[in-house]
């Protein structure tokens, strides 16, 4: 009797896909402002309850007594991006690094009607970014401070 066997890989429908190791710019962009925003929505739940937030970072150091890398976990106080303008209404600036970004032409900030509204103003923002809206306003901030450091 021949008993015939038929290959584990046979079975599968083999690809030349390959998996980028790359993560576009633009991508990369629309994160980190999606991250600060989600940093504002935290901040702005902890101020509705009370609390603090702050975000943890690590930094490393090499101790000078053993010449061994450490690494300290030091927190870090989230700025509001909203404040209080001249009628009394509260406004959210979106920032991009130190660069408010323009929302539409000649428009800075997003106005909210009450405090409780932030988070969820917040929220569409975040929407907003990680859909691609804001693409344009964040590579124009990122050209800025880009610039900044071009002698």
């Amino acid at each position: 009797m021949a008993t015939t066997t038929i290959s584990a890989l046979a079975q599968l429908k083999l690809t030349d896909a390959r998996k980028s190791h790359q993560v576009p710019q633009v991508v990369q962009r629309r994160n980190k402002l999606a991250k600060r925003v989600w940093q504002q929505i935290e901040l702005a739940k902890a101020q509705e309850q009370g609390t603090q937030f702050r975000v943890a970072k690590f930094k490393s150091y090499t101790d000078s007594e053993t010449g061994m890398r450490k690494q300290v976990e030091q927190h870090v106080t989230v700025k509001p991006w909203w404040f209080t303008t001249q009628t009394g209404k509260l406004a959210i600036s979106v920032r991009y690094g130190s660069r408010v970004l323009e929302l539409a032409k000649g428009k800075f900030a997003v106005e909210v009607a009450q405090a409780k509204d932030l988070t969820a103003t917040l929220d569409a923002i975040k929407t907003a970014v990680l859909a691609g809206e804001l693409d344009a306003q964040i590579d124009a901030a990122a050209s800025k401070l880009r610039a900044a450091f071009v002698k």
